[in-house]
């Protein structure tokens, strides 16, 4: 008999893998269209299952699912879902399933076929993280991941969303919607009309918004990190592979957020940045996990 944990998994999947498509097919359509209301019940389907999974395995195990890689990566799979829904709300375009539900996919993906049976089974905890701090630290550090995953995306559509057309960035990066600007009539009277942001304008201003949430998140994991790292092992930082990447991510996301607060970057320049974060974090995150080095490492390679 399937495990009912891994079987919610494959219905998570199959969820993400209808609404990947649909996401594409309904970019040209309305966000009210009968394709972008389906493509987002898919999400929050997926997204209920994930939730579903994750508590079944806590109280299965009695322990925080984040014991394993298949676990760790259903739970980022979770907080991605749960990210896009939230922009979503913010904006509803077809644009945002389109350019963030890969990540979950391929997340669900990867737990349910790649990795071995030996790390989809629940196991106890080691000594070390049995600990108050494990749902404090993990969920953070998670959520972190995820926010600035899927704003790096949505920094990656800003690249490749209309190549040849010139970015005109009217905003602050913190405003959105629109802005009035003023019209002198005839009658030299002054008069107010509406003007909306555009596509890269909104996609720009949205990844900046995420980003900067994710990167908040991401500080205090860190700093919650060291704290717990100090009363398990007696050291607040020993540079394992792990912490050494986590602030590699942190000092390339406070230079995306630097340059656009102080040096008033927008649209493409920071979008760079926000991609090389996005290396950094697979690095970070599944590099590590897989190769199986430090004490943060689930193991795979070196560990099966």
């Amino acid at each position: 008999m399937l495990d009912p944990v891994l079987l919610l998994g494959l219905l998570a999947f199959g969820s993400l893998l209808l609404a990947l498509p649909l996401a594409f097919w309904g970019l040209s359509g309305s966000p009210q269209a009968p394709t972008a209301k389906l493509v987002r019940g898919l999400v929050v389907a997926a997204n209920l299952l994930l939730t579903t999974q994750l508590l079944w395995r806590w109280l299965d195990s009695g322990h925080f699912p984040i014991s394993n890689l298949y676990e760790s990566l259903c739970f980022l799979a979770w907080g991605c879902t749960l990210t896009q829904l939230l922009v979503e709300r913010s904006w509803p375009s077809g644009l945002v399933p389109a350019a963030t539900t890969p990540m979950a996919l391929v997340c669900v993906a990867f737990a349910s076929f790649a990795l071995p049976e030996t790390l989809k089974n629940a196991a106890p905890l080691v000594p070390a993280l049995r600990s108050s701090w494990l749902v404090m630290h993990v969920s953070v550090i998670m959520m972190s991941y995820a926010a600035l995953l899927v704003g790096s995306l949505l920094s990656v559509a800003v690249l490749i969303t209309e190549p040849s057309k010139v970015l005109e960035l009217r905003s602050s990066s913190i405003g959105s919607g629109g802005y009035q600007k003023a019209h002198l009539n005839q009658g030299e009277s002054i008069s107010l009309q509406g003007s909306y942001f555009g596509l890269g304008e909104r996609l720009d201003n949205l990844s900046y918004r995420t980003i900067t949430v994710g990167f908040l998140l991401l500080t205090v994991g860190i700093i919650s990190g060291a704290v717990w790292a100090n009363e398990a092992w007696g050291s607040w930082w020993s540079w394992d592979p792990k912490e050494t990447w986590a602030l590699i991510c942190w000092l390339v996301y406070a230079a995306y957020l630097h340059t656009r607060l102080t040096r008033g970057w927008q649209g493409r320049k920071p979008a760079w940045l926000a991609m090389g974060g996005l290396v950094v974090i697979t690095v970070c995150y599944i590099g590590v996990n897989l190769l199986g080095i430090g004490l943060h490492s689930y193991g795979w390679f070196f560990d099966s």
